[in-house]
């Protein structure tokens, strides 16, 4: 007779798992075990539930399928929670198990006790305990089809003692339904739309991850209305390429292309995306918002009209609408821009920097050479995040994954590991800051017990390098922002992994092509200037009087040295301020 654990992996097996990224454990044994038994699914044991998470949500935005995760009774959730919070936020489809302590202890604030409903709640769209055999497979299918459509995180509490119990048959469904509907606006809302974008000239389209699979058709249109096409971080691999009018990203981290082009525009498009960044929204353009989910619609920005429906059914139906524009002249302006963007970019390639202080913008053109067409990235928030989003380029086949929306630390590596289990036949690149890779570092020996080949470059610029710029910027003294970083390359060899350390520019090609055409699993240990300031799109005069005061500071605290070096640095941005 099969128990509930059976039954479980039976199910998660139907629903498409390959993998259950965990740390087993007391209330998680049996279920270990029915995976052992049943022998399709990979249980891949991971040194922190964290990274387990972060792997999955990793495989989940990859693929496009179901993945999972698991932590047991206790700290094993308090651990998946930060991984968990990143997937549900940037939309994969993820079920965890949660197995918890025996169902007849619960409120006897037992060994390793938690509540699972109020620790979940606020990161998923499913989020039940089942108590009894007949609950289980109702809440798991209900869970897994919860994280399929509604695109994010379902957590599955499982008492320790339920998981050994015989299962048993129920009258509701245990298959999973993966129905793909058409979503579009109203064909009066579309004749309007088409009316709108036909009679303005200067028009700017703004894509976000929701464009991702409509690349064609964003092209399409962009040439129909002679308009630029700017991007955020998330869709940049997916809209950039093969695009003759893309004018790059706009927001933190972006261009300054992308923010004129959308500030000269008398109408935006905003398309499929949820851009967070309010202060780099125009406020005196007409605006259009196109989002499958309409509950987004005019939360960034004021917006005129609002449609919902997905990109690519949308724009399928509206563009035999458009007009051909023959005037081109908004287009051609603002790709001149982009040019003399890109032209300034080349000149802080073309500056390699020195010993010990190479400049990243450098390595990370450098990447962007060497790397397959095919490649997966993954990007540490911060520096890291800056110099990838600038300098690494889409070719149709690459794919870059971050904490977009979440912002934390420490991603990169272990999202690494869930790219190279999910494509085992794809290079997979992590960008990692120092302070990123520190923070989990325990799991690169997950990445040696598996053998997995993934190239780990450490921007190692001693410093939690984003932090010191926002201090800067905010008037401060950067301060409790160094790190006193190990031999990187040093503790990859004690895991298993090759180690190399770059501290000349004029050795860093070299040794990232060492690095990347080895067989197994690599580290790249670069010294790289930790003065190195990343400029946003547009240069506001408080962020100039902060970062004058903060020089300031640092000189009257007698620390004249590091501001001659930030200013050594960082010249070339000179280019960007006038």
């Amino acid at each position: 007779m099969a128990n509930v654990a059976d039954q479980m992996v039976e199910m998660l097996v139907n629903a498409g798992i390959k993998r259950i990224y965990a740390v087993t454990g007391d209330s998680l044994n049996e279920v270990n075990d029915a995976v052992r038994r049943e022998g399709s699914i990979q249980w891949v044991h991971v040194r922190h539930e964290e990274a387990g998470a972060y792997a999955a949500g990793a495989e989940a935005q990859i693929t496009g399928n179901l993945a999972c995760c698991a932590g047991s009774s206790g700290p094993g959730h308090v651990h998946l929670i930060n991984g968990l919070y990143d997937a549900h936020r940037s939309g994969a489809p993820v079920i965890a198990i949660a197995s918890t302590i025996a169902s007849f202890e619960y409120g006897t604030e037992y060994f390793q006790e938690t509540n699972t409903i109020k620790l979940f709640d606020d990161c998923s769209y499913y989020n039940q305990v089942a108590t009894t055999p007949k609950q289980f497979p109702r809440m798991l299918q209900a869970g897994i089809q919860a994280a399929l459509h509604r695109k994010g995180v379902s957590v599955i509490g499982v008492p320790g003692d339920l998981t050994s119990m015989d299962a048993e048959d129920i009258t509701t469904s245990t298959q999973n339904f993966d129905p793909v509907a058409v979503i579009r606006p109203s064909d009066d809302d579309l004749v309007k739309l088409a009316a709108l974008l036909n009679q303005h000239k200067k028009i700017t389209l703004f894509c976000g991850i929701g464009a991702a699979d409509a690349h064609d058709e964003v092209v399409a249109l962009s040439q129909k209305l002679n308009a630029p096409v700017a991007y955020s971080f998330r869709s940049k691999m997916d809209i950039q390429y093969g695009n003759p009018n893309e004018v790059g990203m706009t927001g933190l981290l972006g261009l300054p292309s992308a923010y004129h082009s959308m500030h000269e525009s008398d109408l935006l498009v905003l398309l499929g995306t949820d851009f967070p960044y309010t202060p780099f929204m125009p406020t005196d353009c007409k605006i259009v918002q196109i989002d499958i989910k309409p509950e987004r619609i005019g939360r960034r920005a004021k917006v005129d009209v609002g449609l919902s429906g997905s990109v690519k059914d949308t724009l399928t139906e509206l563009l035999p609408q458009i007009e051909q524009h023959d005037d081109d002249s908004f287009l051609q302006a603002q790709l001149k821009f982009y040019a003399h963007v890109k032209d300034n970019m080349k000149t802080y390639v073309k500056d390699t920097g020195k010993k010990e202080n190479i400049h990243p913008e450098y390595i990370a053109s450098l990447i962007d050479e060497l790397a397959t067409d095919d490649a997966i990235f993954t990007v540490d928030t911060g520096m890291s995040c800056v110099w990838g989003s600038r300098y690494i380029n889409a070719t149709g086949k690459r794919k870059m994954i971050g904490s977009f929306n979440h912002g934390s630390m420490a991603n990169a590596m272990p999202q690494a590991i869930g790219a190279a289990l999910a494509c085992p036949g794809r290079q997979v690149v992590a960008l990692c800051g120092d302070g990123g890779l520190s923070m989990l570092l325990g799991d690169l020996a997950t990445i040696t017990q598996y053998n997995l080949p993934i190239k780990i470059i450490v921007f190692n610029n001693r410093s939690l390098g984003m932090v010191k710029l926002e201090m800067e910027v905010a008037g401060l003294p950067n301060w409790q922002t160094d790190m006193h970083n190990p031999d990187f390359a040093m503790v990859a060899k004690a895991m298993g992994i090759k180690g190399i350390t770059i501290k000349d520019p004029d050795e860093a090609k070299q040794g990232l092509i060492e690095g990347l055409i080895y067989k197994g699993p690599a580290l790249i240990n670069i010294f790289t200037d930790p003065n190195a300031l990343a400029m946003p799109p547009k240069i506001e005069l408080g962020q100039m009087k902060g970062m004058a005061l903060s020089m300031t500071k640092l000189m009257l605290n007698r620390r004249m040295d590091e501001v001659v070096d930030t200013i050594k640095a960082n010249y070339k941005h000179l280019k960007d301020l006038i």
